[in-house]
């Protein structure tokens, strides 16, 4: 991909009347070159069983060519047609809440051998029609894929298969997974019981890892068949999404996205996000360093908001500042969801760049500053790489086990990654994020490990040995808890890890009007509270940062910092407010040498940089905030590339509200 990649989805099928050529029109005025198409629209290209009609896309395609305009082509998987659950009802997936019904999008088993038949076939017949089309510069499949809870008799089946080839044996099983509790001891495999109904917390984090492998094996077989047409120089990749809390917010539950990568060529995503008074650009950063880290390399923005909801539209100045925003952590693409806003059914209300009367508005009018900035400066921003010092540890089986077992105010696992990440954020402090198998840690100086409940002991053991040998980590409470089976330890608290921690522990509360006190909290003034859970820490070798300020529990450690060979290990063992976990981590980041001048900027000022295909530095400067800003550029002297305007070092720089600078050194 040698330029910026700016878009949105498009549905010709849609329409309330032709207005093909309008489009372009109006896209190419806003510098649109790329639209994504068909993924949504199964039932018009097979409207019954074996009667093809791809003329909508035919008609796209060479329109969009014509214009110059490349196309994604989406594989139509993920809704299935009424002819489908009529011909064969047991496609939809059985799920703990029952049977499924027809309607919605994403309610099928992606195991249903019926399901896979016709996906097959589909999938064949669009792209051996499209895929040596000139407009056609790749395809995505499927989209935002999960197993969708999946769990009736075919799936239940395939994991007995998968427990028996795994563990090989039931009195493995039964021991590992604890199963004599309550009378769950499984005898045979013959009589192994659905898991939808399991009590035991390690069978059932099993069963989500099951699930997890599905969506692997499923996209993995997609991208196969796209692969068998896909031409020299077009590229296969996924809409992946995140853990929804209204907007886009953490670690998907449903989806390794580090495994279910693999066989993509890019990583894509959807990145959605509050807006107005309440953007921070905190899950564009999120999304975009998630995806970035999948496979080390840019990515693409597949989805994400123009004006969507009514309290989403964006104030004067927010769309072109969401749109550098993930450019600056290091997407390719940029495309919203989606060109006009639709006329019926379950998203009317959710509006593309044009509005229901297809007019020019202000959102329409902010995009084409945004194509022609992204046209000229192309060659300058595409292919950002980022070379970052620190890391967050995310687990899947972590997340798994950690819904089983919620905090006792109900906050859970994504909770714990969001309150570490955002603060990280607010010091302009860059991170890739990897996964506890990763190989090489001492590839960072500096690794947050957010609640690793679930862990195999290897893995605990390399961090151990990472900061021994000189690396530096930030653990919070429950990391190291349990085994990869969701086995609490039977040692001293928090498990391997409490030699480097220097602390041990074997009692945990739930707060209640619990403060903290101490070195760290002293030091800046803090009002301190805790929240949600806090262990009783008793420090062997470590530093107190912080003691609990209660009446019965103030004699027992908070935060902890222990020396241990040549790096340190910093535990968190209470959920504080942000203000305390802000002030911990910049403690860590001036002990690990990562302290610099960005970390004298903070929130509302955002800044993000990385090295482009020129080998030259680019800066971001982002202001997320309806108040104008200042900053003193503190880096070598350069050229701010929307104005052209020459900085020098030391020189003052203003941001107006929601505004931008980028910076070429």
């Amino acid at each position: 991909m040698n330029k910026l990649m700016y878009g949105v989805a498009y549905y010709d099928e849609y329409m309330p009347y032709e207005r093909l050529d309008e489009d372009i029109r109006m896209m190419k005025e806003a510098g649109i070159n790329v639209v994504r198409i068909a993924e949504s629209t199964w039932s018009t290209h097979e409207p019954q069983n074996g009667v093809f009609d791809f003329s909508s896309v035919d008609k796209v395609l060479d329109a969009m060519h014509q214009a110059e305009i490349a196309v994604i082509v989406g594989t139509p998987t993920y809704a299935v047609p009424a002819w489908m659950i009529k011909e064969h009802p047991d496609v939809l997936a059985v799920t703990p809440r029952g049977p499924g019904k027809y309607g919605a999008r994403q309610i099928m088993d992606i195991t249903n051998p019926a399901y896979l038949y016709y996906s097959e076939r589909i999938i064949r017949k669009l792209i051996s029609r499209v895929s040596k089309h000139p407009a056609v510069i790749g395809y995505q499949t499927d989209n935002e894929t999960k197993h969708y809870d999946t769990a009736g008799p075919n799936v239940q089946l395939q994991f007995v298969k998968y427990m028996r080839e795994t563990y090989e044996t039931l009195e493995r099983v039964n021991r590992m997974f604890g199963l004599d509790y309550w009378s769950n001891r499984i005898n045979s495999w013959e009589e192994f019981p659905s898991v939808v109904g399991t009590i035991n917390g390690s069978l059932g984090a099993e069963f989500a890892k099951f699930q997890r492998k599905l969506v692997n094996n499923f996209l993995s077989w997609q991208v196969g068949l796209v692969n068998e047409y896909k031409q020299p120089g077009q590229f296969v990749t996924q809409n992946f999404d995140f853990e929804w809390r209204g907007y886009s917010f953490g670690v998907q539950p449903s989806v390794d996205h580090f495994a279910a990568s693999e066989p993509f060529d890019i990583a894509g995503v959807d990145i959605y996000h509050p807006s107005q008074d309440d953007l921070t650009g905190i899950e564009i950063s999120f999304g975009g360093d998630m995806t970035r880290s999948l496979k080390h390399d840019n990515y693409l923005v597949l989805e994400t908001q123009a004006q969507a909801f009514p309290n989403w539209t964006p104030y004067p100045g927010q769309l072109r500042l969401q749109a550098f925003s993930h450019i600056a952590s290091g997407a390719n693409m940029v495309a919203y969801w989606h060109w006009h806003s639709i006329h019926n059914s379950f998203e009317t209300y959710w509006k593309g760049l044009l509005s229901h009367d297809f007019m020019p508005n202000p959102v329409y009018n902010e995009a084409k500053t945004i194509g022609a900035d992204f046209a000229k400066l192309s060659s300058k921003l595409v292919g950002l790489r980022k070379t970052n010092q620190v890391a967050v540890m995310v687990s899947n089986e972590a997340l798994s086990a950690m819904e089983w077992f919620k905090l006792p105010d109900g906050k859970t696992y994504n909770d714990v990654v969001r309150s570490l990440y955002d603060e990280l954020y607010g010091l302009n402090v860059e991170v890739d994020f990897i996964q506890p198998s990763y190989k090489t840690l001492n590839d960072y100086k500096l690794i947050i490990v957010p609640a690793l409940y679930s862990a195999a002991s290897e893995h605990l053991e390399r961090l151990n040995e990472y900061v021994r040998a000189g690396g530096h980590v930030v653990y919070t409470f429950k990391s190291g808890f349990t085994d990869e089976v969701v086995k609490v330890r039977d040692s001293v608290q928090p498990g391997i890890i409490h030699e480097a921690c220097g602390i041990s522990y074997n009692m945990f509360i739930k707060p209640n009007q619990v403060g903290l006190k101490g070195k760290l909290i002293a030091e800046n003034g803090m009002d301190a509270q805790v929240e949600s859970w806090m262990e009783l820490i008793i420090p062997t070798t470590a530093e107190v940062l912080a003691y609990y300020d209660h009446s019965q529990w103030g004699e027992y450690a908070a935060i902890t910092h222990n020396q241990y060979g040549e790096g340190t290990a910093t535990y968190i063992g209470c959920m504080p407010g942000a203000a305390v976990v802000r002030e911990a981590l910049s403690r860590v980041l001036r002990v690990a040498g990562l302290w610099e001048v960005n970390q004298e900027l903070a929130f509302p000022m955002i800044t993000k940089t990385g090295v482009n295909r020129s080998g030259k530095r680019i800066r971001y400067y982002f202001n997320y905030s309806n108040a104008a800003v200042t900053l003193v550029y503190q880096h070598q002297g350069g050229l701010e590339l929307l104005t052209e305007s020459p900085v020098e070092t030391g020189q003052q720089l203003n941001l107006a509200p929601w505004g931008i600078l980028i910076i070429e050194e």
